[in-house]
Protein backbone atom coordinates (compact mmCIF):
# COMPACT_ATOMS: atom_id res chain seq x y z
CA UNK A 1 0.00 0.00 0.00
CA UNK A 2 1.42 3.06 -0.97
CA UNK A 3 2.25 5.82 1.84
CA UNK A 4 0.34 8.96 2.22
CA UNK A 5 2.18 12.44 1.82
CA UNK A 6 1.97 12.84 5.66
CA UNK A 7 3.49 9.73 6.32
CA UNK A 8 6.41 10.48 3.64
CA UNK A 9 6.83 13.63 4.77
CA UNK A 10 7.26 12.45 8.50
CA UNK A 11 9.77 9.73 6.50
CA UNK A 12 11.84 12.92 5.04
CA UNK A 13 11.81 14.69 8.12
CA UNK A 14 12.95 11.61 10.26
CA UNK A 15 16.21 11.25 7.52
CA UNK A 16 17.11 14.92 7.80
CA UNK A 17 18.03 14.40 11.02
CA UNK A 18 19.64 11.71 10.63
CA UNK A 19 21.17 13.52 7.96
CA UNK A 20 22.16 16.26 10.43
CA UNK A 21 24.18 13.94 12.78
CA UNK A 22 26.12 12.30 9.70
CA UNK A 23 27.26 15.74 8.73
CA UNK A 24 28.07 17.31 11.95
CA UNK A 25 30.04 13.44 12.38
CA UNK A 26 32.00 14.52 9.37
CA UNK A 27 32.67 18.06 9.89
CA UNK A 28 34.34 17.54 13.72
CA UNK A 29 36.53 14.80 11.65
CA UNK A 30 36.98 17.33 9.13
CA UNK A 31 37.88 19.73 12.16
CA UNK A 32 40.31 17.38 13.51
CA UNK A 33 41.78 17.13 10.17
CA UNK A 34 42.65 20.89 9.87
CA UNK A 35 44.59 20.56 13.37
CA UNK A 36 46.72 17.93 12.24
CA UNK A 37 47.07 20.48 8.98
CA UNK A 38 47.92 23.41 11.35
CA UNK A 39 50.44 21.68 13.08
CA UNK A 40 52.60 20.15 10.27
CA UNK A 41 51.59 23.76 8.16
CA UNK A 42 49.37 21.62 5.18
CA UNK A 43 47.10 23.68 2.84
CA UNK A 44 43.05 23.51 4.48
CA UNK A 45 41.97 23.75 0.54
CA UNK A 46 43.38 20.41 -1.23
CA UNK A 47 41.63 20.62 -4.78
CA UNK A 48 42.42 17.39 -5.90
CA UNK A 49 41.80 15.39 -2.73
CA UNK A 50 38.17 16.92 -3.16
CA UNK A 51 37.70 16.37 -6.97
CA UNK A 52 38.78 12.45 -5.86
CA UNK A 53 36.42 12.46 -3.25
CA UNK A 54 33.55 13.48 -5.06
CA UNK A 55 35.14 11.03 -8.09
CA UNK A 56 34.84 8.14 -5.72
CA UNK A 57 31.06 9.39 -4.77
CA UNK A 58 29.87 9.27 -8.50
CA UNK A 59 31.16 5.98 -9.05
CA UNK A 60 29.07 4.44 -5.58
CA UNK A 61 26.22 6.38 -6.72
CA UNK A 62 23.08 4.15 -7.89
CA UNK A 63 21.07 7.21 -8.32
CA UNK A 64 18.08 8.71 -8.98
CA UNK A 65 20.49 11.51 -7.85
CA UNK A 66 21.96 12.50 -11.03
CA UNK A 67 26.07 13.00 -10.44
CA UNK A 68 26.43 16.38 -10.96
CA UNK A 69 23.91 17.40 -8.34
CA UNK A 70 26.31 15.10 -6.01
CA UNK A 71 28.82 16.68 -7.07
CA UNK A 72 27.07 20.23 -6.06
CA UNK A 73 26.08 18.67 -2.94
CA UNK A 74 29.17 17.39 -1.48
CA UNK A 75 31.27 20.76 -2.85
CA UNK A 76 29.05 22.87 -0.08
CA UNK A 77 29.22 19.91 2.54
CA UNK A 78 33.24 19.97 2.10
CA UNK A 79 32.80 23.93 1.85
CA UNK A 80 30.39 24.39 4.76
CA UNK A 81 33.70 22.01 6.76
CA UNK A 82 36.34 24.09 5.57
CA UNK A 83 34.92 26.84 6.73
CA UNK A 84 35.11 25.82 10.22
CA UNK A 85 38.85 25.92 10.20
CA UNK A 86 39.10 29.10 7.32
CA UNK A 87 36.99 30.30 4.99
CA UNK A 88 39.24 30.65 1.89
CA UNK A 89 39.12 34.45 0.63
CA UNK A 90 38.28 34.24 -3.25
CA UNK A 91 38.33 37.44 -5.52
CA UNK A 92 36.45 37.80 -8.83
CA UNK A 93 34.78 39.69 -11.22
CA UNK A 94 31.87 41.56 -9.39
CA UNK A 95 29.54 42.87 -8.08
CA UNK A 96 27.04 40.20 -6.71
CA UNK A 97 25.46 38.14 -9.46
CA UNK A 98 28.15 37.85 -11.95
CA UNK A 99 29.32 34.54 -13.67
CA UNK A 100 32.17 34.28 -12.21
CA UNK A 101 30.97 34.59 -8.86
CA UNK A 102 28.88 31.26 -10.22
CA UNK A 103 32.18 29.80 -11.24
CA UNK A 104 33.73 30.68 -7.68
CA UNK A 105 30.69 29.02 -5.76
CA UNK A 106 30.84 26.02 -8.17
CA UNK A 107 34.40 25.95 -7.40
CA UNK A 108 34.91 26.43 -3.48
CA UNK A 109 31.11 26.19 -2.23
CA UNK A 110 29.21 29.23 -1.20
CA UNK A 111 30.97 28.75 2.40
CA UNK A 112 33.98 31.23 1.15
CA UNK A 113 34.64 34.68 1.39
CA UNK A 114 34.06 36.49 -1.08
CA UNK A 115 36.40 39.38 -2.63
CA UNK A 116 34.86 41.33 -4.84
CA UNK A 117 36.54 42.89 -7.94
CA UNK A 118 35.78 45.38 -10.50
CA UNK A 119 38.54 43.95 -13.18
CA UNK A 120 40.02 41.12 -14.43
CA UNK A 121 43.60 42.84 -13.83
CA UNK A 122 42.22 43.92 -9.73
CA UNK A 123 41.67 39.88 -9.25
CA UNK A 124 45.08 39.01 -10.49
CA UNK A 125 46.19 41.74 -8.08
CA UNK A 126 44.36 41.21 -5.17
CA UNK A 127 45.29 37.66 -5.44
CA UNK A 128 49.11 38.42 -5.97
CA UNK A 129 49.13 41.10 -2.47
CA UNK A 130 47.51 38.21 -0.55
CA UNK A 131 44.21 39.95 -0.17
CA UNK A 132 42.43 36.86 -1.15
CA UNK A 133 44.17 33.23 -1.18
CA UNK A 134 42.39 32.43 -4.85
CA UNK A 135 41.30 34.08 -7.74
CA UNK A 136 38.77 32.80 -10.18
CA UNK A 137 38.82 34.51 -13.75
CA UNK A 138 37.33 33.38 -17.25
CA UNK A 139 39.76 32.28 -19.77
CA UNK A 140 38.14 30.49 -22.62
CA UNK A 141 34.73 30.96 -24.13
CA UNK A 142 33.04 28.49 -26.71
CA UNK A 143 31.68 31.19 -28.64
CA UNK A 144 34.32 33.56 -28.71
CA UNK A 145 37.57 31.92 -27.91
CA UNK A 146 39.77 33.06 -25.24
CA UNK A 147 39.59 35.67 -22.89
CA UNK A 148 42.43 37.77 -23.90
CA UNK A 149 43.07 40.16 -21.02
CA UNK A 150 43.00 36.62 -18.64
CA UNK A 151 46.13 35.64 -20.50
CA UNK A 152 48.33 38.35 -20.84
CA UNK A 153 48.09 38.74 -16.77
CA UNK A 154 48.80 34.92 -16.99
CA UNK A 155 52.23 35.87 -18.62
CA UNK A 156 54.14 38.16 -16.17
CA UNK A 157 51.85 36.82 -13.37
CA UNK A 158 53.63 35.13 -10.18
CA UNK A 159 50.00 33.17 -9.65
CA UNK A 160 50.03 29.69 -11.08
CA UNK A 161 46.38 27.77 -11.78
CA UNK A 162 45.68 25.46 -9.38
CA UNK A 163 42.15 24.21 -11.23
CA UNK A 164 39.35 24.90 -13.14
CA UNK A 165 35.25 24.88 -13.42
CA UNK A 166 33.16 25.46 -16.62
CA UNK A 167 29.72 25.92 -17.40
CA UNK A 168 26.79 26.77 -19.55
CA UNK A 169 26.13 29.98 -19.56
CA UNK A 170 23.09 31.38 -20.31
CA UNK A 171 22.49 35.02 -21.26
CA UNK A 172 19.24 36.87 -20.15
CA UNK A 173 17.81 40.13 -21.35
CA UNK A 174 16.97 41.56 -17.80
CA UNK A 175 15.12 45.44 -17.34
CA UNK A 176 12.44 46.67 -15.12
CA UNK A 177 9.85 45.96 -17.46
CA UNK A 178 9.11 41.96 -18.62
CA UNK A 179 9.16 43.08 -22.40
CA UNK A 180 11.32 44.20 -25.37
CA UNK A 181 9.34 47.65 -25.75
CA UNK A 182 11.01 51.33 -25.83
CA UNK A 183 14.93 49.69 -25.12
CA UNK A 184 17.27 52.65 -25.73
CA UNK A 185 20.59 50.50 -24.74
CA UNK A 186 21.69 47.46 -23.37
CA UNK A 187 24.23 47.10 -21.09
CA UNK A 188 26.57 44.20 -21.02
CA UNK A 189 30.94 42.81 -20.47
CA UNK A 190 32.11 43.09 -24.40
CA UNK A 191 32.07 39.17 -24.37
CA UNK A 192 28.34 38.83 -23.88
CA UNK A 193 27.76 41.52 -26.34
CA UNK A 194 29.65 39.54 -28.76
CA UNK A 195 27.88 36.18 -27.97
CA UNK A 196 24.24 37.72 -28.52
CA UNK A 197 25.14 39.85 -31.12
CA UNK A 198 22.30 38.06 -33.82
CA UNK A 199 19.65 37.93 -31.49
CA UNK A 200 20.19 41.33 -30.57
CA UNK A 201 20.01 42.87 -34.21
CA UNK A 202 17.20 40.78 -35.28
CA UNK A 203 15.55 41.85 -31.43
CA UNK A 204 16.60 44.86 -30.67
CA UNK A 205 18.29 46.18 -33.91
CA UNK A 206 17.75 49.94 -32.78
CA UNK A 207 18.88 49.71 -28.86
CA UNK A 208 22.34 51.02 -28.32
CA UNK A 209 25.06 48.80 -27.08
CA UNK A 210 27.05 50.09 -24.50
CA UNK A 211 30.30 48.13 -22.66
CA UNK A 212 29.82 47.30 -18.84
CA UNK A 213 32.86 46.16 -16.60
CA UNK A 214 30.65 43.08 -15.80
CA UNK A 215 27.07 41.64 -16.47
CA UNK A 216 26.24 42.52 -13.13
CA UNK A 217 27.78 46.12 -13.06
CA UNK A 218 25.09 46.38 -16.84
CA UNK A 219 22.41 44.49 -14.84
CA UNK A 220 22.91 47.34 -11.72
CA UNK A 221 22.87 50.23 -14.41
CA UNK A 222 19.43 48.50 -15.99
CA UNK A 223 17.93 49.09 -12.64
CA UNK A 224 18.58 52.79 -12.64
CA UNK A 225 16.28 53.19 -15.95
CA UNK A 226 13.16 51.66 -17.02
CA UNK A 227 14.92 51.71 -21.09
CA UNK A 228 17.96 50.19 -20.17
CA UNK A 229 18.08 46.64 -20.15
CA UNK A 230 21.40 44.64 -19.31
CA UNK A 231 22.63 40.90 -20.39
CA UNK A 232 23.10 38.88 -17.37
CA UNK A 233 22.30 35.84 -15.25
CA UNK A 234 19.16 35.31 -13.36
CA UNK A 235 20.68 35.57 -9.89
CA UNK A 236 21.68 39.18 -11.22
CA UNK A 237 18.32 39.70 -12.11
CA UNK A 238 17.73 38.96 -8.61
CA UNK A 239 20.17 41.06 -7.11
CA UNK A 240 18.83 44.09 -8.70
CA UNK A 241 15.07 43.40 -8.85
CA UNK A 242 14.97 43.00 -12.94
CA UNK A 243 12.43 40.96 -14.70
CA UNK A 244 13.85 38.44 -17.79
CA UNK A 245 11.96 40.38 -20.66
CA UNK A 246 13.76 37.52 -22.65
CA UNK A 247 15.52 34.18 -21.44
CA UNK A 248 18.77 32.61 -22.87
CA UNK A 249 19.34 35.15 -25.85
CA UNK A 250 23.25 34.11 -26.61
CA UNK A 251 23.46 32.81 -30.38
CA UNK A 252 25.35 29.88 -29.30
CA UNK A 253 22.65 27.32 -27.48
CA UNK A 254 25.80 25.37 -25.74
CA UNK A 255 27.83 28.69 -24.77
CA UNK A 256 30.19 27.62 -22.55
CA UNK A 257 32.90 29.48 -19.97
CA UNK A 258 35.85 27.80 -18.45
CA UNK A 259 37.43 29.98 -15.66
CA UNK A 260 40.92 29.11 -13.78
CA UNK A 261 41.30 29.38 -9.96
CA UNK A 262 44.48 30.91 -9.52
CA UNK A 263 46.78 31.55 -6.61
CA UNK A 264 50.06 32.26 -5.77
CA UNK A 265 52.41 29.03 -4.85
CA UNK A 266 53.21 29.47 -1.13
CA UNK A 267 49.69 29.48 -1.20
CA UNK A 268 49.17 26.18 -2.65
CA UNK A 269 51.53 23.91 -4.74
CA UNK A 270 50.72 22.46 -7.53
CA UNK A 271 48.40 19.37 -7.16
CA UNK A 272 48.37 16.08 -7.38
CA UNK A 273 48.00 13.82 -10.07
CA UNK A 274 43.86 12.68 -10.05
CA UNK A 275 44.09 10.53 -13.09
CA UNK A 276 42.64 13.31 -15.16
CA UNK A 277 44.68 16.32 -15.12
CA UNK A 278 46.55 19.19 -17.44
CA UNK A 279 49.23 21.08 -18.03
CA UNK A 280 49.18 24.83 -18.84
CA UNK A 281 52.25 26.46 -20.59
CA UNK A 282 53.59 29.91 -22.32
CA UNK A 283 56.17 28.92 -24.91
CA UNK A 284 57.89 31.21 -27.69
CA UNK A 285 60.19 30.11 -30.07
CA UNK A 286 62.75 31.86 -32.19
CA UNK A 287 61.49 33.08 -35.58
CA UNK A 288 62.76 30.19 -38.03
CA UNK A 289 61.42 28.43 -40.47
CA UNK A 290 59.83 24.98 -38.73
CA UNK A 291 60.13 26.59 -34.77
CA UNK A 292 56.44 25.85 -34.28
CA UNK A 293 56.37 22.50 -35.72
CA UNK A 294 59.54 21.06 -33.72
CA UNK A 295 57.61 22.11 -30.45
CA UNK A 296 55.00 19.15 -31.34
CA UNK A 297 57.89 16.58 -31.98
CA UNK A 298 58.24 15.91 -28.25
CA UNK A 299 54.30 15.44 -27.89
CA UNK A 300 54.08 13.22 -30.39
CA UNK A 301 57.55 11.13 -29.29
CA UNK A 302 56.16 10.85 -26.05
CA UNK A 303 52.33 10.03 -26.48
CA UNK A 304 51.27 13.12 -24.89
CA UNK A 305 48.02 15.43 -26.48
CA UNK A 306 47.72 18.54 -27.02
CA UNK A 307 44.21 20.11 -25.74
CA UNK A 308 44.37 23.75 -26.54
CA UNK A 309 46.90 25.77 -28.78
CA UNK A 310 46.21 29.79 -28.96
CA UNK A 311 49.19 32.36 -30.37
CA UNK A 312 49.13 35.55 -28.57
CA UNK A 313 51.14 39.04 -29.87
CA UNK A 314 54.61 39.84 -27.64
CA UNK A 315 54.34 42.98 -28.50
CA UNK A 316 58.11 43.07 -29.20
CA UNK A 317 57.47 44.59 -32.53
CA UNK A 318 58.99 41.81 -34.12
CA UNK A 319 56.21 39.88 -34.94
CA UNK A 320 56.60 37.15 -32.46
CA UNK A 321 54.51 35.21 -30.42
CA UNK A 322 53.82 33.66 -27.38
CA UNK A 323 52.07 30.47 -27.55
CA UNK A 324 49.59 28.93 -24.75
CA UNK A 325 49.49 25.41 -24.69
CA UNK A 326 47.07 22.90 -22.77
CA UNK A 327 48.72 19.15 -22.43
CA UNK A 328 46.90 16.24 -21.11
CA UNK A 329 48.30 14.87 -17.86
CA UNK A 330 50.63 15.70 -15.18
CA UNK A 331 53.96 16.08 -14.86
CA UNK A 332 54.36 12.91 -12.16
CA UNK A 333 53.68 10.57 -15.01
CA UNK A 334 57.42 10.06 -17.10
CA UNK A 335 56.27 10.43 -20.44
CA UNK A 336 54.94 13.49 -19.53
CA UNK A 337 57.84 14.87 -17.49
CA UNK A 338 59.87 13.58 -21.00
CA UNK A 339 58.05 15.52 -23.04
CA UNK A 340 58.43 18.73 -20.70
CA UNK A 341 61.87 18.61 -20.25
CA UNK A 342 62.37 18.13 -24.30
CA UNK A 343 60.24 20.76 -24.98
CA UNK A 344 61.56 23.39 -23.02
CA UNK A 345 65.46 22.63 -24.64
CA UNK A 346 63.61 24.19 -27.75
CA UNK A 347 62.07 27.31 -26.26
CA UNK A 348 63.48 30.72 -25.93
CA UNK A 349 60.95 31.40 -23.30
CA UNK A 350 59.06 28.74 -21.24
CA UNK A 351 56.72 28.88 -18.37
CA UNK A 352 54.42 26.42 -16.68
CA UNK A 353 51.05 28.27 -15.86
CA UNK A 354 50.04 25.38 -13.84
CA UNK A 355 48.91 21.66 -12.88
CA UNK A 356 45.71 20.99 -12.19
CA UNK A 357 42.38 18.42 -12.34
CA UNK A 358 40.23 19.02 -15.16
CA UNK A 359 36.90 20.54 -14.90
CA UNK A 360 33.81 17.76 -14.36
Amino acid sequence: MAKTLAELRVAIDALDLDLLTLLNQRANLAHEVGEIKRIDGSAVFRPDRETQVIANLQSHNGGPLKDQSLSLIWREIMSACRALEAPQRVAYLGPAGTFSEQAAIQFFGGSMSRVLCVSIDEVFRATAAGSAEFGVVPIENSSEGVISRSLDLLLNSPLHIIGETSFLVRHNLLRLEPSLHDIEAVYAHPQALAQCQDWLTTHLPNAERRAAASNAEGARLAATNPAWAAIASEKAGSEFGLHIASYAIQDDAFNRTRFAVICLPQTLAAPQATGNDCVSLIVSVTNRPGAVHDLLVPLKKHGVSMTRFESRPARSGQWEYYFYIDLAGHPSQPNVQAALEELRSLCAFYKVLGTYPVAE
